[in-house]
Order: C-alpha cells, then sequence, then structure tokens
C-alpha cells in the first residue's frame, strides 16, 4: 500500500500504479492480464469491465472479516480518508480489488445472513401480492365484460324498437340506470373540444 500512489492526475502516475499492481498480481499468481494502455486512457467502459473482474475476483477468494479501507490508506502515507476515482486511478482501486469497493463489499457480507431470510420472505409476499392481483384483475374483467354484453343487449333491442327508450317506467329505463349510475362524489369529466381534436389526430 506504501507504493501505491493516491490521488493522482497524470499518466506517468497512473502507469506506476499499475506496476505495483501487475507486480502484486504475478506475487500472488493471479493470471489476469491488465489492459494498461487502455485503463490509462480513463474510458469508462474499459475501467468497469476491469472493476467488474475485480469485485468478482474479491468475492470469490476474500476470506471475510472485516476490512477499513481508510485505516488502511492512512497507514500506506495516503491522505486520510480520501476518495479514490476509479477511473482517474484504477490501480488504487484494483490492487487486490478491496480499497474503493470494500465498504459495499463488507456491508452485504456482514448483513447478508438476516437480509437474505428478510428478501426471500419480502419476495414470498411480492408474489402473493401478484397473484392476488392478476386474480382481481381476472375478476373485473369477467364482469366488466358481462356488464358489456348486457349493454349491447339493450342498443340492439332499443335499435329494434326506439319507442323503449321514450318510455319512462320500463325495465329497459331501469337497467340503463344501473349500468351508468356512478358512485357518491363521482363526476364524469366533461370533453374539451379541444382535448377531442387532439386526440383523433393520434
Amino acid at each position: 500500500m506504501s507504493r501505491v500512489k493516491f490521488n493522482v492526475n497524470t499518466e506517468y502516475a497512473y502507469l506506476q500504479n499499475f506496476k505495483v499492481l501487475q507486480n502484486i498480481f504475478t506475487r500472488h499468481a493471479v493470471e489476469k492480464p491488465i489492459p494498461v494502455q487502455s485503463l490509462t486512457k480513463c474510458r469508462m467502459q474499459d475501467n468497469l469491465e476491469f472493476l467488474q473482474w475485480t469485485k468478482r475476483y474479491w468475492d470469490q477468494h476474500y476470506p471475510g472479516g472485516d476490512y477499513d479501507a481508510v485505516s488502511r490508506r492512512k497507514a500506506s502515507g495516503a491522505p486520510g480518508g480520501a476518495p479514490i476515482a476509479a477511473a482517474r486511478a484504477p490501480s488504487a482501486g484494483s490492487r487486490r480489488g478491496v480499497t474503493p469497493t470494500s465498504a459495499a463489499v463488507r456491508g452485504p457480507r456482514v448483513a447478508s445472513a438476516g437480509a437474505g431470510a428478510a428478501t426471500a420472505a419480502l419476495q414470498q409476499e411480492l408474489a402473493t401480492q401478484k397473484e392476488a392481483i392478476g386474480g382481481l384483475e381476472k375478476e373485473r374483467d369477467f364482469y366488466f365484460a358481462k356488464l358489456r354484453d348486457i349493454e349491447l343487449l339493450l342498443q340492439n333491442a332499443i335499435e329494434a324498437d326506439p319507442e323503449l327508450e321514450k318510455e319512462e317506467d320500463t325495465l329497459v329505463k331501469h337497467i340503463q340506470g344501473i349500468l351508468y349510475s356512478t358512485e357518491d362524489g363521482f363526476e364524469i369529466p366533461e370533453a374539451e373540444e379541444g382535448v377531442a381534436d387532439e386526440l383523433e389526430t393520434f
């Protein structure tokens, strides 16, 4: 850690950090070629891919336990608690895959046992709710289709005999009253002229 230069912003300093990283990889027999040229250009895609590989390597090989990245950086003489930009100095962050991602990795690992059970319970509840909503939607569609069939029967009857709609106290009028009644406080919005024209253009 003492050889890593934190918060660097020149290509030369990036190369120095990558040399440190490559030496560590060689010492620990990590067979991963480091695309130094791509990473020093600070292109987001290249840095992201390398950091994803680093994260996967960390997850596979880290034995567990707490890791305090800030104190490690302080011990190496780096500015205390200074954040490391992954795109600017990927070697410091990907030296062993620990510095920038340690807090994110450590948090889920510590809480994974309790969070796993809670997540499973929430997923089960979500699945139950989705199933219930699906059943309610089917039931709604079923009754809506029945009401639509009744409405079509009334329309056909009125077309066949227009006098049915003129009479006040008839079965047709009572059924229409039930079909088109609204809940208290609900008002059907009046169609505005401009809105109707706009809808027709689409």
